[in-house]
Order: C-alpha cells, then sequence, then structure tokens
C-alpha cells in the first residue's frame, strides 16, 4: 500500500524514493480484458467531493461536457521485437533483440540481451524472412556497443526491404513487466495496439488509447465531445528504470512528435468557448505541453522532444488527463503527480490498490482534473 509521506517542500531536490510504493505482483494486467471499453476508470479530481471515485470508462462521455475536445495520438506501434541467434564461427546463441529508434535506412539502435555476450562485428541472424519471397534470413551486424546496454545494428537490407522484412518477423515490443511473464503472441498485434492507430514509428503503445472503440468514439460524438490528433512516436524510455537518487538528476530519451495546424486550431477553439482540452495518454500530454512550453503558446510543431515533467511544472494546455496506472519510481507516475497533485495521487493509487484496480498497459484508466495550483498564469 503506499504511505502519503507528503511532497517535499523543495521539488528542485526530489528523490526517486518519494514515488515509491508497493504493488501487488497480481494487480499487474498481463491481458486485456475481452472488451477494450469495459475497463474500469478511476476518476481524481481535487476540487471534487470526494475527490476520488470509481467508474467504469463506458461512462466517459458523461463524465466529460459537450464542447470538450479529446487528444488523441495516433502513432502506429511497430512489431520491433525480433528473436535472433548470435553468430560467431561454428557456434550460436540465442539474442532477443528490441529495436528502439532508426538511425537511418539500414541501422536501428536496439536493446539486446545478453549485451555481454555480443562484441562488434558479431552478426545477429533473424528468423526467415518471407516479405520479399526469398527464404533469405534477415541479418544484422553490431557496429556499435554503448554503456547503456544499446547497440547499433547495421541491417543486410534498407529502406521499405527492411520495414517489411522486420514485420515478416518480428512481434509487438510489450513493455517488460508483461514480457518478462509471457511470451508476444499473435493477439497481441491488435490488441497492444489503438483502433485508430494510423502512422506508423512507435516501439511502444499509448496505452491510454487502447479502451478506445468505435462505438464509444459514436458515443462521445454524440455527447458533444470532439476529437484532435498528434503523433508522438512512443520509444522505449518510456519503460527505462530511473536509476538516479534523485529526480533532477535523470535524463529523459528524445522522442519524434507532430502537431499540426487543425489540431491546434481545434484546442484554440475549444479555449475560446469554455471547452476543456484532455489529453488522452500521458504521450498526448507530453507533446502538447513541450510544444507550448518552446513557443511560449501552442503552435503546430515537428521535432524530438525529451520533455520531463515532475511536480512544479506548469501547465498551459491540457486540463484533463486519460491515463493508465503506471510504475513506481516511474517518470510517468512523477508526470501525474505532477498533473493532479503529488498528495492527491498517492491518495488516488492507495485507493486504486485497495479497490484492485489493473495494473500498467493492458490495465484499467483514470480521468485526472489538473490540479489548480499546477496551471500556468
Amino acid at each position: 500500500m503506499i504511505d502519503n509521506a507528503g511532497q517535499p517542500d523543495d521539488t528542485a531536490s526530489m528523490r526517486v524514493d518519494d514515488f515509491d510504493f508497493d504493488l501487488p505482483d497480481d494487480l499487474i494486467a498481463l491481458r486485456p480484458l475481452a472488451e477494450r471499453d469495459t475497463a474500469r476508470l478511476l476518476v481524481v479530481e481535487a476540487q471534487a467531493d470526494p475527490a476520488v471515485r470509481d467508474a467504469g470508462f463506458r461512462d466517459l462521455p458523461s463524465e466529460l461536457r459537450a464542447g470538450d475536445l479529446l487528444v488523441f495520438n495516433d502513432t502506429k506501434v511497430l512489431p520491433v521485437a525480433l528473436s535472433g541467434q548470435r553468430v560467431r564461427g561454428d557456434s550460436s546463441v540465442a539474442v532477443p533483440a528490441n529495436l528502439i529508434r532508426r538511425i537511418d535506412a539500414a541501422r536501428w539502435q536496439a536493446f539486446a540481451r545478453p549485451g555481454r555476450r555480443l562484441a562488434i562485428g558479431d552478426t545477429i541472424t533473424f528468423a526467415a524472412s518471407i516479405a520479399d519471397g526469398a527464404a533469405e534470413p534477415l541479418s544484422a551486424t553490431v557496429e556499435t556497443k554503448a554503456g547503456d546496454g544499446t547497440i547499433v545494428l547495421a541491417f543486410d537490407r534498407s529502406a521499405a526491404d527492411l520495414d517489411a522484412a522486420v514485420a515478416s518477423v518480428g512481434a509487438m515490443p510489450l513493455p517488460p513487466y508483461i514480457a518478462n511473464r509471457r511470451p508476444a503472441d499473435a493477439a497481441d498485434h491488435t490488441q497492444y495496439q489503438t483502433v485508430y492507430a494510423r502512422a506508423d514509428g512507435a516501439v511502444a503503445a499509448p496505452t491510454a488509447g487502447l479502451h478506445f472503440t468505435e462505438e464509444m468514439f459514436a458515443r462521445l460524438e454524440a455527447a458533444g465531445i470532439a476529437r484532435a490528433w498528434l503523433t508522438l512516436h512512443v520509444g522505449a524510455g518510456t519503460f527505462l528504470p530511473v536509476k538516479t537518487d534523485t529526480v533532477a538528476d535523470h535524463d529523459m530519451h528524445a522522442e519524434f512528435g507532430e502537431i499540426g495546424a487543425d489540431a491546434v486550431a481545434a484546442i484554440a477553439e475549444t479555449k475560446a468557448r469554455g471547452g476543456r482540452v484532455i489529453a488522452v495518454g500521458t504521450t498526448s500530454l507530453r507533446l502538447l505541453e513541450a510544444a507550448a512550453a518552446a513557443a511560449g503558446t501552442l503552435r503546430p510543431f515537428a521535432g524530438e522532444t525529451d520533455i520531463f515533467i515532475t511536480p512544479g511544472f506548469k501547465f498551459r494546455v491540457a486540463d484533463m488527463l486519460i491515463t493508465n496506472f503506471h510504475l513506481p519510481r516511474s517518470t510517468l507516475f512523477m508526470l501525474v503527480s505532477a498533473f493532479a497533485g503529488y498528495d492527491l495521487m498517492r491518495h488516488a493509487y492507495a485507493h486504486a490498490i485497495s479497490a484492485r484496480y489493473r495494473f500498467y498497459s493492458y490495465g484499467d484508466s483514470s480521468l485526472l482534473a489538473l490540479d489548480p495550483d499546477a496551471r500556468a498564469p
């Protein structure tokens, strides 16, 4: 259970331990529910009474108001979890590799296990590719190794040919807290993907969006709730553990994002008529706030962001946030603590654990209102 320790006085010196809590293993959801929109929904709002209450995701249209705007991340997850064999002379050893960032047409940065068994110049052969109509294996050479455990793989094909080969042999890159407990399978190809995914490029899903269905979209539209779209290609950094003792010492990985003029206009119009902007997922929230912070106000944006949102951050765009439940000591628990309030989120997570909400990517959802003290002047 989470101990409500109270927020440290100086957020600049906050410790990662301040965001720790005990989570029973059996609350980690290894599979999604059979119907996406049947998840539970924890509603959290500091100015409401009670501030934390239970609902269902299908209640979302009645939890919002006509004139509100939902902002979705339309990135599409690539099947970049590869199973390979390191070939060195006459010997080989199994090497699972997760591609995490494309460098150019033929090279990817990747996590490979066990990294200590790999040397620069090694060849890794992956399952046979059928995409080009031949039985040729997909292979790559270890070009570099880094101190953070990543490697650079130079593949034997490039551009569209490489994309097709990876798609033919790859599995969905489930987060470690699922992948360490079960292998990815065919069901994950649809279940670990939002129904509205369309922009190839993510190596992790924007999981808050997994609960939405076409039926839910129809109900939201009937309730007068609009939609806008942006793209943030979620990177593996979202799952990397925070290894520093203090929050300020943690370095975020950069991710590419894009907000078009249509989304910016929809947000401005919503604000002008008194509607609320609801970010669907921490990925949408981070890109909205990064773009607004860069320009002083929200404008079209295309580029990389490594924004790190912690308590003390002042939000310019989002009024509410839809998000799943996050890891202890994670940057995402830090983010929701910044958004809705540190003490309130500790209380909310304690309630979620006591009420046996399902946690993480395939788990239940929450609807958070912005802490008034966290709004930019």
